[in-house]
């Protein structure tokens, strides 16, 4: 998409002077949770934001809008491919534009310093490199089509326990060589149009202040020093100060109407406290941005593409699939051969209801949602019998209650009454909805001050029922007339930031019911929650589970089923209950009984497939005993026919792991991320992910860029261009720096993709390097015999490190080794290069 050029700036600045003081601190905060004010008099027309990260939400102004649903972030990561993720990149611009989105907020560049953390399925890699390329991809994609971008979150926003509290306490040199450089790198390589700041706040012994505020950060790094023209956007409702803010390089307050800015910054800059000029600059920002979105002076509106297709299901088929990573493949039971199977068990919880997104802001409700069952039913001859079995459930909340044994107690219709009631306790409204789900109700009258919900629940089933209720804010919860729960939080946004809007605590409570059965009387009197941008709501869950078979029982079930299977795929994982956005993990384990059940699986069928359906590591003490096991991530609507594709052989699993698999939980570098006393500590300094296990000499399950696929690979031989270039002055990960040509050939029996891997070995001077860095990777594909070669650029950057005296980059001299190979602890050739004279030599 090509639009003429961007007005020069002093034609900007003259139509901002055009306009009144309140008319520009207008212009600085949101009109509403997702647009932009829009002003005539500067042709400006409202820019709209989404969420973004897995997919583009839209703005929810139609309930029953659905979108596409990509493979999670680290599922995409997997794939190390640049050229997939501008596609996917492409795709999610397209789609933007179908739903009026002007801004996708996206892609998330945090690594994933910790396992535990609640978004990691969100960040592409616990490496700054691979994300940072990726990311730059996904951006230039998403801008090639007019559509702009958010890069987030700014800066070593890396976990969510007490996210909008806590500091980041880190050395100078860490933040520039580990958290900063994903940024540097993509805003040097793709130049996003917008970046967002965090809700945390960081300490890198210069400045301590929370990142909305954080002047040396915003101003002094990101505008002055990498040249950003475009605006700082504040993640939602986490600016809490005004000329902090405002001085500090802030220059959007979201959501909107209401804010810390407003009427408060006029009056901060009619007292003196901001200068004018501060707020002219924020408004000129925001205009640069309006205009390479089409908002700014836009004769007319931009065609909306048609509905989503095939030709798009595709392509997320296509990254599910590809991003796929074989972890383990004994005798070649992988890929299966359709001719020579006549039925398949398929197991687990995960098998019955997959996990295809994360929590939290990158919530997409799909378009479509292709579960592995129907996956596999697709693809396998007719007559392959397939069986489908939970194996016990791995959830701790119990499922919504189903319409059928509600009864609005007024009208005798399904489901369960609202009434609104005014402050007066006068009813001004109500209806009645057949679901056991309120989460984030808003369909009252602006007078409302509670919803009281209603409902008979007929339970006729024998034996002990299960209840339970989760509620927000204040409230209160009768079964019969009797309290059962009750509480008395009087917050508003912070329920939303901490997200217990959406997933509160629950209480349960057994009800034994005879064979006459039994009805019972539900109320729940619930006090509307003021949210501000976030608008008002209430939120209430009612869950039931019947008497049913014990996890053990169903166990059984499904290990008798596997011993008749020729074929057994067992399918484990998280849920939306671990993985999310708004609370950090609290361990690593697989949640439930899943852990016994792959065991006991594995012991009745010789020929068992484990696929793992999660975004973040967790551990798999059996992973030794596996015939085949696949790391399958968050895999968007596409799931079941992507795995389907990877099992029979149609695509090749070709991804590689963006972070390590542990084996053991305490050996995990970096256990958790709680803060203590609000500072979250990065003592680990510069040695994130593989580069602290390497610092450790510890072996985890898989390491950091393993990855099988189905066929193998000779490495050959590796040159490097003979042209010394420049390693003394700074330059953004993408610049100056050498070219690596890789030889290699596909020796295994099947066409496949291979990951070519570059790791930097730098000298031990005691300036407290890594072991090892991954510097460059290139993925090359070869029909099987064909030798190919790869291309790898190692980049200046990489030899670099941050001096903390000088606040420059320098190259220390000595000699460096140059790895070549599969994964960060497989090499297979090795290079020399010396830097003796602020110049890199290659020496063999």
């Amino acid at each position: 998409m090509s639009r003429p050029a961007l007005p020069d700036d002093t034609e900007l600045r003259d139509r901002i002077r055009a306009l009144d003081l309140d008319s520009k601190i207008r212009l600085l905060t949101g009109a509403d949770l997702w647009r932009l004010p829009a002003e005539p008099r500067l042709g400006l027309s409202a820019v709209t934001m989404s969420d973004g990260p897995q997919g583009v939400r839209g703005t929810g102004d139609d309930p029953d809008e659905t979108g596409l649903l990509a493979p999670a972030p680290s599922a995409l990561a997997a794939a190390w491919d640049a050229e997939l993720a501008e596609r996917l990149g492409e795709l999610f611009a397209v789609e933007a534009r179908r739903k009026g989105v002007d801004v996708v907020l996206a892609p998330v560049v945090n690594l994933q310093r910790t396992p535990v953390a609640g978004r990691h399925f969100e960040y592409f890699s616990e490496d700054p490199l691979l994300t940072g390329t990726l990311a730059a991809a996904v951006v230039r994609g998403l801008q090639s089509r007019g559509v702009g971008a958010c890069l987030k979150h700014f800066v070593a926003n890396d976990s969510e326990t007490d996210r909008t509290r806590y500091r980041a306490r880190l050395d100078e040199r860490t933040l520039r060589e580990v958290y900063l450089a994903p940024f540097e790198q993509v805003l040097a390589e793709a130049g996003p149009w917008s970046v967002m700041a965090a809700y945390s706040g960081l300490d890198d012994g210069t400045e301590s202040a929370p990142m909305t505020e954080n002047a040396r950060l915003l101003r002094e790094v990101l505008k002055e020093e990498w040249g950003y023209s475009g605006p700082v956007v504040s993640d939602w409702a986490a600016t809490r100060s005004t000329v902090a803010s405002a001085a500090g390089g802030l220059d959007l307050v979201m959501p909107g109407p209401e804010g810390p800015w407003g009427e408060a910054l006029t009056a901060a800059v009619r007292a003196g406290n901001v200068d004018e000029d501060v707020v002219d600059d924020k408004v000129l920002r925001l205009l640069r941005l309006a205009w390479r979105v089409g908002a700014l002076d836009q004769p007319e509106p931009a065609a909306i593409p048609p509905r989503p297709g095939p030709e798009e299901f595709r392509l997320l088929r296509e990254v599910a699939a590809r991003g796929t990573v074989l972890l383990r493949n004994q005798a070649d039971l992988l890929p299966l051969t359709p001719s020579g199977i006549r039925s398949v068990a398929l197991i687990g919880p995960n098998a019955v209801a997959p996990y295809l997104q994360g929590g939290g802001s990158a919530y997409v409700p799909a378009v479509r949602a292709v579960s592995y069952e129907e996956g596999l039913r697709a693809a396998l001859p007719e007559d392959v019998q397939l069986t489908v079995h939970r194996g016990g459930d791995a959830r701790l909340r119990l499922p919504y209650a189903s319409a059928e044994l509600l009864t609005d107690p007024d009208s005798g219709a399904p489901g369960i009454r609202a009434d609104h009631l005014d402050a007066d306790g006068n009813r001004i409204g109500g209806e009645v909805d057949a679901t056991g789900d309120w989460t984030m109700y808003d369909g009252f009258a602006a007078e409302t001050h509670r919803v009281l919900l209603r409902t008979e629940l007929t339970l006729a089933e024998p034996g002990t029922h299960r209840l339970e209720f989760g509620c927000a804010g204040r409230f209160g919860v009768t079964v019969d007339g009797e309290e059962v729960l009750a509480g008395d939080d009087d917050r508003g946004v912070e329920l939303v930031l901490e997200s217990s809007h959406n997933h509160p605590a629950q209480r349960g409570i057994d009800v034994e019911v005879g064979p006459e059965g039994r009805r019972l009387a539900l109320a729940l009197d619930l006090t509307v929650v003021d949210a501000g941008g976030y608008g008002r709501f209430v939120t209430a869950q009612l869950r039931h589970a019947p008497p049913g078979p014990t996890p053990y029982e169903e166990i059984a079930e499904a290990v008798t089923a596997a011993q008749g299977a020729d074929v057994a795929v067992v399918v484990v994982g998280t849920n939306e209950e671990v993985e999310s956005e708004g609370w950090d993990r609290t361990g690593l384990d697989l949640p439930g009984h899943q852990n016994d059940l792959v065991r006991k699986v594995i012991a009745a069928n010789p020929r068992t497939v484990v696929v793992v359906n999660a975004g973040a590591p967790v551990l798999l003490p059996w992973a030794d005993e596996a015939p085949a096991l696949l790391w399958a991530w968050l895999p968007g609507q596409e799931a079941g026919h992507a795995l389907a594709d990877v099992l029979l052989g149609r695509t090749e699993p070709s991804g590689r792991l963006p972070w390590t698999l542990p084996a053991r939980a305490e050996d995990v570098p970096v256990p958790d991320a709680r803060p203590r006393d609000g500072i979250v500590h990065y003592s680990e300094g510069v040695h994130v992910g593989h580069r602290a296990w390497d610092r450790a000499g510890l072996a985890p399950a898989f390491p950091f860029g393993h990855g099988l696929g189905w066929t193998r690979w000779t490495y050959e031989s590796v040159t490097i261009s003979p042209t010394p270039v420049s390693a003394t002055l700074p330059c953004p990960a993408g610049g100056d720096g050498l070219n690596l040509t890789v030889e290699l050939t596909n020796t295994g029996p099947r066409a496949g993709r291979e990951v070519v891997q570059v790791y930097l070995e730098p000298p031990q001077d005691g300036t407290d390097r890594p072991v090892r860095l991954l510097a460059g990777f290139a993925t090359v594909q070869a029909a099987a015999g064909a030798r190919v070669a790869a291309e790898v650029h190692v980049p200046a950057r990489a030899f670099q490190i941050w001096d903390r005296e000088a606040r420059t980059w320098r190259t220390p001299p000595g000699r460096y080794r140059l790895h070549v190979g599969r994964s960060s602890r497989d090499p297979h050739l090795t290079a020399q290069v010396t830097v003796d004279d602020g110049r890199l030599h290659p020496t063999g």
